[in-house]
């Protein structure tokens, strides 16, 4: 990678300085939302109550604009689709792209692929905030405060974690955040396993958001953290390009006039804000944040962070509407913890990059 393209600066104007495979990006793209498409049919199609692939299909037409299409479903079915299934949908698709852009965001920089969004203590900081409000509030499950809890204690975490990190600065500020968040992770963790033991009445809820879910979504969960995604998914993409600068380090990002500290601050504060907000309405669903965004690094080849956050936010929400079906129907009318599900694929995948990670990274 040349100074030019790091710079965000073509050598002339009339050249194309993109790699052959960032000339195909289109063409994953394009793949990417067929597969999103096909899963979220699939999502509105699969349950318990039996709905048509014809019925659905009109029925998303007939809310189409100088469409002239009648639903073919009735009533009750209308109900079934627009509000349960649709926000269900709609939620994981959120959730699993935010997850997977803010882990693509983490691994570009911190210069690691096996760095996650729950690096710095996001996990940790909204499991004690969703234990406290499920401990001391009764109806905490139930109300917006067990989501707010969590976002607000995610958040938390991450201040604190930078707090420690920035007594070292310099070469090693990107090492000193990573063992801070270690440090932060620990202690949240065992305040919130202190809390568990003394209302140990309380553990299963607390173990239910934990493993995460999508179990009851509605639209207004939807409309609480689309603005925070918003923003951030913005923030990110506007410092994708300059995020690649930070693989050749620090000191060389500084000699090619990136602010390396400020840029790394200003994506983390994005990436973090987009994992509390999945995390304030799914709980914590682990693995998403390595296993896409990495593999779609190795898909396509090691792409720009540009063609990678977008690539990999549409791969995340694919990703965890696929395991959503899987939760919902291996043991129905049972349902699973949809971070069963991940970490069911997640774990061999990490073994994977464990193995392979020296020649990647």
């Amino acid at each position: 990678m040349t100074t030019a393209q790091l710079l965000d600066i073509p050598a002339r104007p009339d050249v194309d300085v993109e790699s052959g495979v960032e000339r195909l990006k289109a063409w994953w793209v394009a793949l990417a939302v067929l597969l999103l498409a096909a899963c979220a049919i699939a999502g509105l199609l699969i349950g318990p109550a039996g709905l048509s692939m014809r019925g659905i299909l009109t029925e998303i037409a007939s809310h189409i604009p100088f469409l002239d299409v009648h639903s073919r479903l009735d009533g009750q079915s209308s109900t079934i689709l627009w509000q349960l299934r649709a926000p269900r949908v709609a939620l994981g698709a959120i959730v699993g792209a935010s997850l997977a852009m803010a882990g693509s965001a983490y691994q570009g920089a911190f210069r690691n692929p096996l760095a996650d969004p729950y690096l710095l203590g996001v996990a940790a900081g909204a499991g004690l905030g969703a234990t406290i409000v499920i401990v001391f509030h009764s109806q905490g499950t139930s109300s917006n405060l067990l989501p707010l809890a969590a976002f607000v204690g995610g958040l938390a975490a991450v201040a604190l974690t930078y707090g420690l990190g920035r007594s070292r600065v310099g070469d090693r500020s990107a090492a000193s955040l990573l063992l801070a968040g270690v440090t932060i992770a620990a202690f949240l963790t065992a305040v919130e396993t202190f809390f568990q033991q003394w209302k140990w009445e309380s553990l299963q809820q607390v173990y239910s958001f934990i493993l995460g879910g999508l179990a009851g979504a509605e639209w207004s969960q939807v409309w609480l953290v689309a603005p925070y995604v918003i923003v951030s998914s913005i923030a990110l993409l506007l410092c994708s390009r300059r995020l690649d600068v930070l693989t050749v380090g620090d000191a060389e990002a500084e000699s090619l006039g990136v602010n390396a500290r400020r840029l790394r601050f200003v994506i983390v504060v994005s990436a973090t804000i987009l994992t509390a907000s999945a995390v304030a309405v799914a709980g914590l669903i682990g693995f998403i944040g390595i296993i896409v965004p990495h593999a779609v690094r190795l898909m396509t080849r090691g792409a720009s962070s540009r063609v990678l956050m977008p690539l990999a936010a549409l791969a995340g929400a694919v990703f965890l509407i696929g395991c959503d079906l899987i939760a919902k129907s291996a043991l129905a009318p049972a349902e699973l913890p949809i971070g069963v599900v991940t970490a069911f694929f997640g774990a061999p995948f990490f073994l994977v990059v464990l193995r392979t990670s020296r020649g990647v990274a």
